[in-house]
């Protein structure tokens, strides 16, 4: 028997949209959605941004891979490293294409992506304005950056190096995350428009990418291997 009162998460509706819900869940879901209007017409909006996407970009796929993303280009990079650098390519695309939002007063519970696309997105908004104390360490202590945030977050970090994207590090500091320390790193263009990453521990192991808006501040969030990341 489907018991439709425990409620449905943000990231079962995702799941139930990419076709990745566990078959158990799906029952229980489908009929979550019959029973909250306003929960069915957020996936209906979905489905039809992933039209809209796929009928504008799928020739893209037909296009010969850069040798800068072959195989064995991407597996002379460290990790963190090439998720980054994949992640700033991606916002600078949802930024100017895409759409999404972060849904506040929703009928399904709070996910992992709004917990942390929701901190990320403050943080970004607090710090990206301010001229002379927008970081905690500068990016002249790089390292010491990196060693200083790996401790406190405890995993390896590295800010990624985007120079050849345009975006120059500003620095990081450390931020209170959803389920323990965070890391932020910004960046900044030439023309000085800004760019930060948010990364902390998750309370799962593995998401597909997704992309959300506020105001003018669009994020792009996943998680992998338990650990979280937001670019903003």
């Amino acid at each position: 028997m489907t018991d439709t009162n425990i409620p449905v998460t943000e990231d079962e509706l995702h799941a139930y949209v990419d076709g990745e819900l566990p078959p158990e869940r799906r029952a229980a879901v489908e009929a979550w959605i019959v029973a909250h209007p306003a929960d069915a017409e957020k996936i209906a909006s979905w489905r039809a941004m992933s039209d809209m996407l796929r009928a504008k970009y799928d020739s893209v796929g037909d296009e010969p891979v850069p040798s800068r993303l072959s195989v064995d280009a991407l597996a002379r990079m460290p990790r963190r490293w090439m998720m980054g650098a994949i992640a700033a390519t991606l916002v600078a695309f949802a930024v100017g294409g895409g759409a999404g939002w972060i849904a506040h007063g929703a009928n399904a519970r709070p996910s992992m992506f709004a917990n942390f696309t929701l901190d990320a997105l403050d943080a970004h908004k607090l710090y990206v304005v301010e001229v002379r104390h927008p970081v905690e360490v500068a990016a002249d202590e790089r390292a010491h950056l990196q060693q200083w945030l790996s401790k406190r977050v405890g995993y390896d970090i590295k800010a990624p190096d985007l120079d050849a994207s345009g975006l120059k590090l500003v620095g990081g500091r450390l931020l209170p995350g959803p389920s323990g320390p965070a890391a932020f790193f910004m960046y900044e263009t030439a023309s000085g428009e800004r760019f930060t990453i948010f990364t902390s521990r998750a309370k799962g192991d593995a998401t597909q990418m997704r992309y959300a808006s506020n105001d003018n501040d669009g994020a792009l969030f996943w998680a992998d291997r338990g650990v979280g990341y937001v670019v903003s």
